[in-house]
């Protein structure tokens, strides 16, 4: 709130200058130096410097000391209040107050009682120039009551149960520390899951078999009498399942036992807070402490969060297995919304806890003293916050002022009070009380009119000695009422200090930045105001800084050497500085063996304990200065080898021969450290231009020490010679003398002159302007001269300051000039320069190019034509052409859309251009621009212009649903592109075997308008692959595939069953065949009878890259046809042999008598194999026949459905699936003796399992 500044019957400008005067005033308020002997000679209102805090507990046991100190001149005296009226304090004999001071001592420990001095005192200071007060103080003797006597029932709880012990401590005050322990004073685990809440109870979320134990024992600790209330202890015995089975055993039958249940888990119920929500209010500054504690199984863990924002960062900690939510000085912003989780396995609860901050008053803006000048203008600011919002009020001299003295100069406007042409008897301590429900504060503040002459507090005659180069301080505080006006001269008839190259401070203290040697000297400090003129003389004295002229260097010292640092220095003569020598920055060894001289450390016998650094520091009473080398130390001395480095830099160097335009340098060249100096390179400084940085001059070879240099006029000359080996460059030499060349006229001219208009009407000429050492002389300028290029004008001069830039204005648009740019100084003008050709400022072109016409190439290209416009109506540099062009609509969906343009440059003066890119079928518009340097012209009139139709793009999706036995549903998308007219579809198939080997194409074209087919007599149980895309005149587009199986023949397919354990919920298919659909049955029997599921699956595609057919092998056949041709040769030989052999009478006895227990063959030889779990699929049986009558047992070759079924398990629900156990089957037996082995087809392969 701003202080307002009203009065009756004034001006609004009135007061707004009322305003002004009175800040002013503000600042210009004095601030009292905090010296002492000032503060004793100066009056002062009193000051409250120590006092009880407002809430004031006190041990009942000792006295009770309630501070006030307070300080003013004179002295204050002391009076107190208790309960809002006077304490004499005479009349009590157990109460006294210290001398000089105000501080009570009730005497409690002879006899006196605490609770007789309950209530609320105020301490007041007063002095002939006002009264502070202090804070009401409440006292209060702390109170630590016995617990209370209670029966306690022992806790018997099953385990995995929730529980809580209670505490419930007596109330104290202040209130007690709570913590639980055991007998043995050995404070209890908490986890988790065992925690003690903020209400001093114990909580378990779930009890285990340990927790069991008879002293879980409370205890409350009260601070402020130091003593410890123990409350009785709690028993807890925790019941297993176990032990509790055990019980129930003992008592009831075999028929009535069922066993107690074992410990169940629980998902999280909170056992603090209660219910779903909760409220919590704190204040200000204060910290918020939120808790959630859950029961559960397995322990529940507890998340917070902060609905619709973020927990504050920084001040945010988690306490009691984040249980606890601690934010620190909280703030309104912390008011919302705070959700606990709690979490397990099973689930979770939540709490929400709305938290509102309020805010006890707190200071914005404190009343500050005022210290003023009689007549003189003042306020006093008191602002404070606080929610709700604090009420203010205002004292005087502890009095509430609206039943205070009068005081003309007085006027309170809310917060704040204006003072106006106050006087001596203005002088008060005001009080400035802001409240609300939740505290108060107090602040004193006085107001002390005093009229002082000036004084100087610093020293008289005082010396300031500082380091050149350095700032220096020069002090002088002073005081006055009203504030004095500060001066300084310098000597004793020296002019008043002013310039940049002083600093002058509030507090009178006058700053050198960059003291140097001539600012040494007597400086005066003059002090002035109304009531008079004070002056005192300080003293400065500027001394040189000390250096180390000669730092220690690295050293390296065989063992049992002796090794010497130098450490020389230069210093002022009137300071006396002291040396030291430090190793590895602690002091030296007490080692006789180091010897410290006046320049130099000296280290006899070294040994390896000497290696280290070594550093020289010299400090003087001003300032200090330090170098460091390192010591290394090595056990023998090394073999001579030669080091190979940098040369050393070159010195001595000297300037002779000095001329206008040259001069000759010479130099000694530094040490080559055993690599040949190559050559030397010369740099060049010029001080007068470009100071500090070196420019390369040139280069000599190594063999030459002097070199004549050539210079240009007006430069400020300084050299240094580099040396270079093979190793690299030295140090650059210390710089030569200064040469100083004479002035002369410009050599050279302003490079790079362009001539470029930014306007229409204006011609901008530009330039590289000279450098420094280039402009030959002082006082650079250049001639700018310019003349319409092919007119017989004459040249137009101007001379302007070092720029690089003018402006020429009031040209015709885009016509070439000449243009020249000269150099001149004070002595002359450069050479006569070159003229360059520019142009004036560019405009927009005229007209727009004519007779466009566009050729259409195919359906996604044109060309473009246009007429070039003239020259002249360019206006500016022809850059080329612009074509926009935009797509107008598709003729084939007859839908415009958004236009979007599209734009082609053609750069130069091209007048024909390819559009790429365009849509097939579809109406264009263009035009075309001419463009220059400012833009683009007028654009032609539009062109219209259409695309022939093109090929379409693929279908937007194939889909193939409803398989059948022999057929398949097709459905489709249109094309996204058309691009022209649909006139039929093209749908193309084919079969896939499970090698992926593909059977023959089939083509079917489907009109346009059609969006689905069934394609029908199809082979069941195949795989096909379908190509599909759309025409239109022009052709076919991309095509889109897909693949898709028909299902299998129930009718025609085996089944086949496997018998599975009832526990398992999973059972592997062996030996199935690649890329074949299946169908599975799955039947379970129990209390309710039979269930079954059925689906279908297809295997996946063989991989035909390594399956071999060993029939196809070019070995194997070979091999094959060898032992044919064997086996014929063998066969040949024994029926030779059999011939030659004869008839012999066992023979004929064979012959006779043929055996009747030969056989074709046994009727079980003549069944395929029965199915087996292998993954080894053996092949049906080579000769395998029927017996001799052609019939087959009916056992082997029935295939019913009933076959499948064990007993009167083996039955159909009323859906036809079946519920039975699995057992293995048998093949069906060929008929008419079938031997083939064939591999089977992708249709015989359709076997399904149950």
């Amino acid at each position: 709130m701003q202080p307002k500044i009203m009065m009756k019957k004034k001006s609004v400008s009135a007061s707004k200058a009322s305003l002004v005067l009175f800040l002013c005033q503000m600042i210009s308020a004095l601030d009292v130096p905090l010296d002492s002997k000032l503060l004793e000679e100066l009056s002062q209102p009193p000051t409250i410097t120590q006092q009880s805090p407002k809430d004031y507990i006190v041990d009942p046991r000792e006295n009770i000391v309630i501070q006030c100190e307070a300080k003013g001149k004179p002295p204050p005296s002391f009076s107190w209040t208790r309960n809002g009226t006077h304490f004499d304090i005479d009349k009590d004999a157990q109460v006294t107050m210290k001398p000089n001071s105000g501080t009570l001592v009730i005497n409690i420990m002879n006899g006196g009682k605490a609770e007789a001095y309950e209530g609320v005192y105020q301490c007041t200071a007063r002095n002939e120039r006002g009264a502070a007060i202090s804070n009401n103080i409440v006292i209060r003797p702390s109170r630590s009551p016995l617990w209370t006597k209670e029966r306690l029932e022992p806790n018997h709880v099953r385990e995995g149960d929730s529980l809580v012990l209670h505490c419930r401590p007596p109330v104290g005050l202040p209130p007690p520390i709570i913590f639980w322990m055991d007998n043995a004073f050995q404070r209890l685990p908490q986890s988790e899951r065992v925690s003690q809440g903020l209400n001093g109870d114990l909580y378990f979320s779930n009890v285990q078999p340990e927790d069991t134990r008879e002293d879980y024992i409370c205890y409350a600790r009260f601070n402020h009498t130091q003593t410890i209330q123990q409350k009785q202890p709690i028993s807890v015995k925790v019941f297993s399942m176990d032990s509790l089975n055990d019980t129930i055993a003992a008592n009831l039958s075999d028929t009535d036992i069922y066993g107690a249940k074992p410990v169940t888990e629980r998902q999280p119920v909170l056992l603090t807070p209660t219910g779903s929500t909760s409220t919590k209010v704190e204040l200000r500054g204060n910290v918020l402490l939120l808790e959630c504690i859950a029961a559960g199984l397995p322990t529940p863990v507890i998340r917070w969060i902060k609905e619709g924002g973020e927990l504050p960062a920084n001040r945010t900690f988690f306490e009691n297995f984040k249980k606890t939510l601690k934010i620190i000085d909280v703030s309104e912003a912390d008011s919302g919304n705070y959700k606990c989780i709690a979490r397990n396995i099973l689930g979770s609860a939540h709490h929400v806890i709305s938290v509102t901050v309020k805010a006890a008053p707190y200071w914005i803006t404190a009343p500050r003293n005022l210290v003023l000048s009689p007549g003189e203008d003042g306020t006093l600011i008191c602002r404070a916050n606080g929610n709700p919002k604090p009420n203010i009020s205002w004292l005087a001299n502890g009095v509430p002022i609206a039943i205070a003295p009068e005081d003309p100069s007085r006027k309170v406007d809310g917060d704040t009070i204006i003072f106006s042409h106050v006087q001596e008897r203005s002088s008060a301590v005001y009080q400035c009380n802001a409240s609300n429900e939740y505290g108060y504060l107090l602040a004193n503040a006085f107001v002390n009119v005093l009229a002082e002459p000036p004084r100087i507090l610093t020293t008289t005659n005082k010396l300031y000695q500082v380091i050149a180069d350095s700032p220096a301080l020069l002090d002088c505080a002073y005081f006055g009422s009203p504030k004095p006006e500060i001066e300084w001269f310098k000597g004793v008839k020296g002019s008043i200090l002013r310039g940049n190259e002083y600093i002058f401070h509030d507090n009178g203290t006058l700053e050198i930045p960059v003291a140097q040697k001539d600012s040494t000297g007597t400086y005066t400090c003059v002090a002035r105001n109304e009531l008079g003129k004070i002056q005192n003389e300080v003293h400065l004295e500027v001394k040189d800084p000390t250096m180390i002229i000669k730092q220690p260097e690295y050293k390296v010292i065989q063992r049992y050497g002796q090794v010497s640092f130098e450490c020389i220095i230069k210093h002022d003569s009137t300071l006396l500085p002291t040396v030291i020598w430090l190793k590895d920055n602690d002091a030296l060894p007490d080692d006789e063996r180091f010897l410290v001289g006046k320049d130099n450390l000296t280290i006899m016998n070294v040994t390896d304990k000497d290696d280290g650094t070594y550093t020289c520091i010299v400090n003087t009473t001003l300032d200090s200065v330090s170098a460091s080398a390192v010591l290394t130390v090595v056990a023998a001395p090394p073999t001579p080898a030669i080091i190979y480095a940098r040369p050393n830099p070159p010195f001595d160097l000297e300037l002779t021969g000095q001329l206008e335009r040259s001069v000759e340098l010479s130099w000694i060249p530094g040490d080559e450290n055993n690599s040949p100096i190559t050559n030397f390179v010369i740099e060049y400084e010029d001080g007068l231009h470009e100071p500090g940085v070196w420019h390369y001059q040139t280069e000599v070879p190594g063999t030459q020490t002097t070199v004549q240099l050539k210079l240009s006029p007006y430069v400020n000359y300084s050299f240094r010679v580099i040396a270079v080996n093979e190793i690299g460059r030295s140090q650059p030499s210390e710089p030569s003398e200064q040469y100083l060349t004479k002035s002369a006229n410009p050599d050279e001219n302003p490079s790079n002159v362009q001539g470029i208009g930014s306007e229409p009407d204006n011609l901008v000429i530009t330039w590289e302007s000279l450098k420094g050492f280039q402009s030959n002389g002082p006082g650079l300028q250049y001639k700018v001269s310019w003349r319409q290029k092919d007119v017989d004008d004459e040249w137009t001069s101007v001379i302007v300051a070092n720029v690089s830039k003018y402006i020429v204005s009031g040209t015709p648009t885009f016509v070439p000039y000449e243009i020249k740019v000269q150099a001149l100084n004070d002595l002359g003008y450069a050479p006569e320069p070159s003229e360059v050709i520019g142009h004036s400022g560019e405009d927009l072109p005229m007209v727009a190019p004519g007779n466009v016409q566009v050729h259409v190439i195919n359906s996604t290209l044109a060309k473009v034509h246009w007429d070039p416009v003239p020259l002249k109506t360019v206006r500016g540099h022809l850059q080329g052409y612009k074509v926009y062009y935009w797509k107008v609509q598709s003729l084939s969906r007859r839908s415009r859309r958004h236009v979007e343009k599209k734009i082609l440059t053609f750069r130069g003066n091209k007048t024909f251009g390819m559009l790429p890119g365009l849509e097939p079928y579809s109406s264009y518009k263009l035009n075309v621009r001419v463009v220059n340097g400012k833009g683009e012209g007028p654009a032609s009139p539009d062109k219209v212009f259409k695309t022939p139709e093109g090929v379409p793009s693929s279908p937007s999706f194939l889909k193939i649903t409803n398989p059948t036995l022999d057929s398949l549903t097709l459905e489709w998308g249109s094309p996204t592109h058309p691009n022209g007219i649909l006139i039929s579809y093209i749908l193309k198939f084919q079969p896939i075997n499970n090698t992926h080997e593909l059977g023959p194409l089939v083509e079917i074209r489907i009109p346009a308008n059609e969006s689905s087919m069934i394609l029908k007599n199809l082979n069941y149980s195949t795989r096909y692959k379908f190509y599909f895309n759309a025409q239109t005149s022009v052709g076919s587009g991309s095509q889109i595939t897909e693949e898709a199986v028909t299902i299998m023949d129930e009718g025609k397919e085996d089944w086949k069953k496997e018998i599975v354990n009832g526990s398992r919920s999973f059972f592997v298919l062996k030996g199935l065949t690649p890329g074949t659909a299946y169908k599975v049955r799955v039947g379970a029997e129990g209390l309710f009878g039979f269930r079954s599921s059925e689906d279908v699956f297809e295997t996946g595609p063989a991989m035909a890259s390594r399956q071999v057919d060993i029939a196809t092998q070019g070995w194997f056949i070979g091999l094959m046809c060898a032992v044919a041709l064997l086996i014929l040769i063998l066969l040949i030989v024994c029926f030779i042999r059999r011939n030659k052999g004869g008839k012999y009478p066992v023979k004929e006895k064979e012959d006779a008598h043929a055996d009747p227990e030969i056989q074709p063959m046994k009727e079980d030889d003549g069944t395929f194999g029965e199915y087996s779990d292998a993954e080894d699929h053996k092949p049906l049986k080579k000769g395998s026949r029927t017996p001799s009558d052609r019939t087959v047992k009916k056992e082997d070759s029935d295939d019913s459905l009933v076959d499948y079924g064990e007993g009167v398990n083996g039955q159909f629900n009323e859906d036809g699936s079946f519920i039975g156990q699995y057992s293995g089957k048998k093949e069906k037996e060929p008929a008419e003796g079938n031997e083939s082995s064939e591999a089977p087809s992708p249709v015989n392969a359709m076997n399904s399992f149950v």
